[in-house]
């Protein structure tokens, strides 16, 4: 089966080129799809552009509204393995074919060989700080469970129900770990160097990392 990658997208256009292209190089053979959310700044254009589908979202923004639109369409088109990475530039698509081989592969900031290019020390202590607290709340044994750097078989991503997931912002990624988990499925760690955006803004924000704090705890009822 063809391996599919999909980019979420908001305002990309300054780097959404350069990451497809570069994704070309390390997966020939992957069909890239950017599910972008009403972009205003011509991503999606540029996205056509440079070979990739586009399923163009009006719907309510957020990561979680975007994964779930691009995962239904990786499902029903027959893709196998389908990854899930950032349109930023901060994933680097060297290391997409690292991400083949378990069930669910998550590319990880805090596993030996792993890390942080151009983050600060408070940037780094929230983001260990999030994982750490979604590992007590949920009992997950993995070191990064809010990383968006993914590559799921088809068969395990259906199981999953990416359509029934509750959480629909940063919480999305931990909540799409913790059902894969308690399915009893094959999931492993890979290092990965998460690399800062040189370009844009970023989407991250004290606030929306609150509301992903907030929501955690609730995570615990999820039954699959």
């Amino acid at each position: 089966m063809r391996p599919l990658v999909i980019l979420p997208t908001l305002d990309e256009a300054a780097t959404v080129a350069g990451v497809i292209a570069r994704i070309g190089m390390a997966l020939p053979d992957a069909q890239v799809l950017v599910v972008d959310d009403a972009s205003a700044d011509g991503t999606a254009d540029i996205a056509r552009a440079s070979g990739a589908e586009v399923l163009a979202r009006t719907g309510p923004r957020g990561l979680g509204h975007a994964y779930r639109a691009g995962f239904a369409w990786a499902l029903t088109g027959g893709f196998d393995p389908i990854f899930q990475m950032d349109a930023d530039g901060s994933h680097d698509p060297a290391d997409l074919p690292r991400l083949i081989g378990g069930e669910l592969v998550l590319g990880s900031r805090w596993v030996a060989g792993g890390g942080t290019r151009r983050w600060g020390a408070s940037r780094q202590a929230l983001s260990r700080f999030g994982s750490a607290y979604a590992r007590a709340w949920l009992g997950l044994p993995y070191r990064d469970v809010t990383g968006g750097f993914k590559a799921w078989s088809a068969a395990l991503l259906a199981r999953v129900a990416p359509q029934s997931t509750l959480a629909s912002g940063y919480a999305f990624q931990v909540e799409m770990t913790l059902r894969a988990h308690r399915l009893g499925a094959r999931i492993v760690e890979v290092p990965i160097v998460f690399t800062e955006r040189e370009a844009g803004a970023s989407k991250m924000s004290a606030a929306i990392a609150l509301e992903a704090a907030r929501l955690v705890p609730g995570l615990r009822s999820v039954r699959t």
